[in-house]
């Protein structure tokens, strides 16, 4: 299953019959940084009559009305992450009363809403795991060895220059003896490739 989450940090308004809704997305990777996340929002907008809350991090899912009906703000909020296959994701919803009770349905509608208004303008990313392969290369060959490699869609991290050059590269764990082979190829064997960690590629996902 791919990981989703946000592509970045950020907020995005609606109003429903004079409530304001304003729903802040963030990246979490677990329930202590979607609460210190839920107690900034707090802090930011103290005026505000309710800060409800949803997150899926860490492997956990959590929902919180903050003072509405029970199920009519937290429920909805992480229905919306659900449904959008987003992990290691906290959604805040700060709400400023209007005057005009909008009844359990027009919560539940208005809080999914904020959410899902957020989500799709902020929009999501999918972290794909990466080995990160440390290329070691002659000064003769790694400038064109570098071109080479952003030809073929490899993403290079990193390049230090010493003894010899260090070219980062990621490359899906799948893909690692095709890598290798490859880099044979393109350097007639002058070059060879070190597993140096892992690390996560943003790739974005289209609206729905």
């Amino acid at each position: 299953m791919p990981l989703l989450t946000v592509k970045t940090e950020g907020e995005v308004e609606i109003e429903v019959r004079r409530s304001r809704f304003l729903c802040a997305l963030a990246r979490v990777s677990s329930d202590a940084e979607a609460q210190d996340f839920v107690a900034r929002r707090r802090a930011l907008h103290a005026s505000a009559r309710h800060t409800c809350s949803a997150w899926i991090a860490g492997g956990h899912e959590k929902g919180y009305d903050d003072g509405e009906p029970s199920g009519t703000a937290g429920a909805p909020m992480l229905q919306v992450l659900r449904r959008r296959e987003l992990t290691e994701t906290v959604a805040v919803v700060t709400r400023w009363f209007g005057g005009i009770m909008l009844g359990a349905g027009g919560l539940i509608r208005a809080y999914g809403s904020a959410v899902t208004e957020a989500v799709d303008t902020i929009g999501v990313v999918e972290l794909r795991p990466m080995l990160v392969l440390t290329v070691d290369v002659d000064h003769a060959h790694a400038g064109r060895l570098e071109n080479d490699l952003r030809g073929l869609g490899h993403e290079v991290r990193d390049i230090r220059y010493g003894a010899e050059v260090a070219i980062d590269v990621c490359v899906p764990e799948p893909d690692r003896d095709r890598f290798v082979a490859r880099l044979t190829d393109l350097t007639g064997g002058r070059a060879a490739a070190r597993e140096s960690g892992r690390t996560f590629v943003e790739v974005p996902i289209p609206s729905r």
